[in-house]
């Protein structure tokens, strides 16, 4: 007999310390955010995030995760995630993955940004590069803009695949070794959430539900390696690769995505869906 993991849906009580925690956090992305150049090391970025966290006495909860040993994951070019911050200096070009996360009051926060460090329109950066940022987090924003109705989890995922492949030229790769996931008083929680069609409902989405949608996208390939430091995940073909999250609640007046300063408006409503702040 088998039986399905629990999946922890929050107070809005709880929901109220997780906003807490995706606003600092969204203020240390900001700041990790404006301080990529070429010239700095990804250790710099990892030390800037910090101070912002500590600044609000909030809990890191990458570093010693598993034993990484990072504040944030800084994954460079065909790095897909969880690389680890260190001396590599970043040049014109390259193709940066800052993911982050903190506590408050125990209650988490999980959110990823792309950033080009260049721009094509000034010869620094690939057209290329630039569109699959984009495309990545337009698909994250429909995945959040489906969990706002939807009934299950699994039609997150149905319209991640659908923006992306109907996207015209080159095709991009949906990763589906690595995927989003539930969030709350711990940084990974059940659900799993899907990145693409998987032809199954996955769980029922319930007020107090809180999950990181997170899709991951290649300008080749699908298959990953693991290098020798144990955390940081490649494209096996060498392409370059995106990935956008964010930290999103569902809860009985609506959505609310908790690591965006707006909770995400801006973005939602061209989609016809309106936030409904935390009461």
């Amino acid at each position: 007999m088998f039986s399905r993991p629990r999946v922890e849906l929050k107070t809005p009580e709880q929901l109220a310390s997780m906003d807490a925690a995706g606003s600092v956090l969204c203020e240390a992305l900001d700041a990790a955010v404006a301080a990529a150049e070429p010239g700095r090391t990804t250790a710099e970025l990892d030390a800037i995030f910090a101070e912002v966290l500590a600044a609000h006495e909030a809990k890191p909860n990458f570093l010693n995760y598993h034993g990484f040993p990072g504040h944030i994951c800084a994954s460079v070019n065909d790095e897909v995630v969880h690389g680890i911050p260190g001396g590599r200096v970043l040049q014109p070009g390259d193709v940066l993955k800052i993911d982050g996360g903190c506590i408050i009051d125990g209650w988490h926060s999980d959110s990823a940004r792309t950033v080009i460090l260049g721009s094509s329109a000034e010869g620094t950066a690939d057209a290329g590069d630039e569109r699959l940022s984009e495309i990545t987090r337009q698909a994250m924003w429909r995945g959040i803009a489906a969990f706002a109705v939807a009934r299950h989890v699994g039609e997150i995922g149905e319209a991640v695949e659908e923006y992306v492949v109907s996207q015209p030229g080159e095709r991009l790769g949906i990763l589906e070794d690595y995927v989003g996931h539930g969030i709350g008083s711990a940084m990974h929680l059940p659900p799993d959430v899907f990145n693409y069609a998987t032809g199954m409902k996955g769980t029922k989405i319930r007020p107090g539900l809180a999950l990181a949608i997170e899709p991951m996208l290649t300008r080749g390939g699908i298959e990953t390696r693991v290098l020798d430091d144990d955390w940081t995940v490649v494209t096996e073909d060498g392409s370059r690769a995106s990935q956008w999250e964010h930290s999103v609640a569902r809860h009985e007046g609506g959505i609310w995505v908790l690591t965006a300063a707006d909770g995400g408006a801006s973005e939602l409503e061209p989609l016809g869906i309106t936030p409904v702040p935390l009461s």
